[in-house]
C-alpha cells in the first residue's frame, strides 16, 4: 500500500525556517578551530586551561541533548512545542557568541567556562527543536529529504562564510595577516548578532508547527524501551556514528595531512573553501539522486563514491596539487548528501516510534542523534592522535624510518581508516527496511490511532 505524495512544503516556508542555520553554523566551526587558539594566545590564557575549559563546556553540551529533546517534546501551550525552545535560545546564542567573541579586556578561564556553558545551551536549544521540527513539517517520504536539504544548505553556507572569513578580513584591509582568525571571530560576533534575531523572529513567524499526535502520557521506562525495541533507528544511529568518525577523522588531520604529507600549507584554505563549496553543490545531487532511488540507498551510493575517490589519497606525492583539489571537490560532492540524507531517513525513524505507541518524540530522537555526531568527532580526536603518537609522527620531525611510518599512519588514518568504516556503514544502510512505501503504511497506523483517540 502506498499513498500519494502530499503537497510540497512551500519555498517560502523552507526559506523562513532554513534561514536560521546559516548564522548558527557560522559558530560551529570558530568553536572548534578559532577559538582555542584564541583563548590560549591572544587572550593569554594558555593551553592547559584553555582545554580544559573547553573539555568542561563539551561535556556540558551532551548532557543537555537529552533533556532538551524530551522536554521539547513534552512542552504543551499556545506556541507549540519547539517554538518556545527556539525563542529562548536566541538571547543564549547571542550573548553567548558575543562574549565568547569579543570577550572584555582581562577575561579568564571563569569568563570562558561560563559563557561556553551559556553558548552551549542556547545551541543545543536551538538545533535539537529546529531538527525535530524539520522532520514533522511533513509526512511525505521524499519531502523530508527537501526539507532538510535546505536547511542544511544554509548551515553550509555559514560554514563557508566563517571559514572564509580569516583570510578574506586581511585581503579586505580589515585585520593584519597575522590577526586574521581574532578577527573573524570578532567579525562573526557581529555578523550572529545581525542575522540571527531576524532570521529566527521570521521563522517562528512563518513555519507552522504541527499539532502533536496525543498527549503525552508515557513515563521514562516506557518510552526508553520503545525506543530500544526501534531496530530501524538503532541500524540508522550505528550507520551514522561509523560514518561520524569517518568524517572526523580526515576533519581532524586534514591540516597536518596537507602540511605534512602533501607539503602545501599555504593551500589549506582554498582545499577547505572548494571542499564546502562542492558540497553546496552537492545538496541538490543528494536529492535528485535521492528521488531516484530512495533516501538509504542513495546516500549508500554517496558514501561508495566518497569511498572511491577517497582512496588514492594516501599515495600522493608532495606538491600533488590538483589531485588532491580533484580529492576535496569529489568527496564535498559527496558530502551535500551525508548532510542532507539521514536527517530525513531520522524523520522516517521516528515515524516507526510513532507507529509502535510513541509520541511524536523526534526531539528525543534528534537529541540522541546528536549525541552520537558528538561523540563520534570526539572519538575522532580520541584515536587519531594518540595512533600518531605511537606511530612516531612528529610534525615537522626529521627524516628516517620512524618518520617514513609516523607518515604513513599520518595517510592512512587520514583517508583509508575512514574509508573502512564508510564501507561498514554502507552494509549496515543498504538494506535499510523503511522506503517510501513502509514510511507510507507507518503515516497510515500513525493517522488511524490519531483518529480512534480523538474519537474515544
Amino acid at each position: 500500500m502506498t499513498s500519494t505524495p502530499r503537497a510540497p512544503v512551500p519555498a517560502r516556508i523552507l526559506l523562513a525556517y532554513g534561514a536560521p542555520a546559516l548564522p548558527a553554523a557560522m559558530l560551529g566551526l570558530p568553536m572548534l578551530v578559532y577559538l582555542p587558539g584564541f583563548w590560549a594566545e591572544t587572550m593569554g590564557l594558555g593551553l592547559t586551561a584553555t582545554g580544559a575549559m573547553l573539555l568542561l563546556a563539551r561535556l556540558w553540551d551532551g548532557v543537555t541533548d537529552p533533556v532538551v529533546g524530551h522536554l521539547s517534546d513534552r512542552t504543551r501551550g499556545r506556541l507549540g512545542r519547539r517554538k518556545p525552545w527556539l525563542a529562548a535560545s536566541l538571547p543564549l546564542v547571542l550573548a553567548g557568541a558575543w562574549m565568547l567573541f569579543r570577550p572584555p579586556e582581562g577575561a579568564g578561564a571563569a569568563h570562558l567556562l561560563g559563557w561556553s556553558f551559556v553558548l552551549y545551551l542556547g545551541w543545543t536549544m536551538m538545533q535539537v527543536p529546529h531538527q525535530a521540527w524539520g522532520a514533522e513539517l511533513s509526512e511525505d517520504y521524499a519531502e523530508r529529504a527537501r526539507v532538510a536539504a535546505w536547511r542544511e544548505g544554509f548551515a553550509l553556507c555559514g560554514v563557508i562564510l566563517a571559514a572564509s572569513l580569516p583570510a578574506l578580513l586581511p585581503a579586505l584591509g580589515l585585520a593584519g595577516a597575522r590577526d586574521g582568525a581574532a578577527a573573524a571571530l570578532a567579525m562573526l560576533a557581529v555578523l550572529t548578532c545581525l542575522l540571527l534575531p531576524p532570521a529566527g523572529i521570521a521563522m517562528l513567524a512563518l513555519v507552522p508547527e504541527p499539532p502533536p499526535l496525543r498527549a503525552a502520557a508515557q513515563g521514562w521506562r516506557a518510552g526508553w524501551a520503545l525506543l530500544a525495541a526501534n531496530r530501524p533507528f538503532r541500524r540508522l544511529l550505528g550507520a551514522w556514528f561509523l560514518n561520524g568518525i569517518a568524517n572526523g577523522l580526515p576533519s581532524t588531520l586534514f591540516l597536518l595531512f596537507v602540511a605534512h604529507r602533501l607539503d602545501l600549507a599555504a593551500l589549506q584554505g582554498p582545499f577547505l573553501l572548494a571542499y564546502f563549496l562542492a558540497g553546496l553543490a552537492g545538496v541538490p545531487l543528494a536529492l535528485a539522486l535521492a528521488r531516484r532511488l530512495g533516501k538509504h540507498r542513495a546516500w549508500c551510493v554517496a558514501m561508495i563514491a566518497n569511498c572511491v575517490a577517497f582512496a588514492p589519497a594516501p599515495l600522493l606525492e608532495p606538491g600533488a596539487t590538483w589531485s588532491f583539489a580533484a580529492i576535496c571537490v569529489a568527496t564535498g560532492l559527496c558530502l551535500g548528501a551525508d548532510l542532507a540524507l539521514p536527517p530525513a531517513i531520522q524523520a522516517d525513524v521516528v515515524d516507526e516510534d510513532s507507529a509502535a505507541g510513541g509520541e511524536g518524540r523526534a526531539g528525543l530522537y534528534f537529541a540522541l542523534w546528536g549525541m552520537a555526531t558528538k561523540l563520534a568527532l570526539a572519538l575522532a580526536v580520541g584515536i587519531a592522535f594518540p595512533l600518531l603518537d605511537l606511530a612516531g609522527f612528529v610534525p615537522g620531525g626529521a627524516g628516517g624510518g620512524g618518520a617514513a611510518t609516523g607518515a604513513f599512519a599520518l595517510a592512512a588514518l587520514y583517508a583509508w581508516f575512514p574509508v573502512a568504516l564508510k564501507l561498514a556503514a554502507i552494509a549496515a544502510m543498504w538494506r535499510f527496511p523503511i522506503d517510501a512505501a513502509r514510511q507510507a503504511r507507518l503515516r497510515e497506523v500513525i493517522r488511524s490511532r490519531a483518529a480512534d483517540e480523538q474519537g474515544s
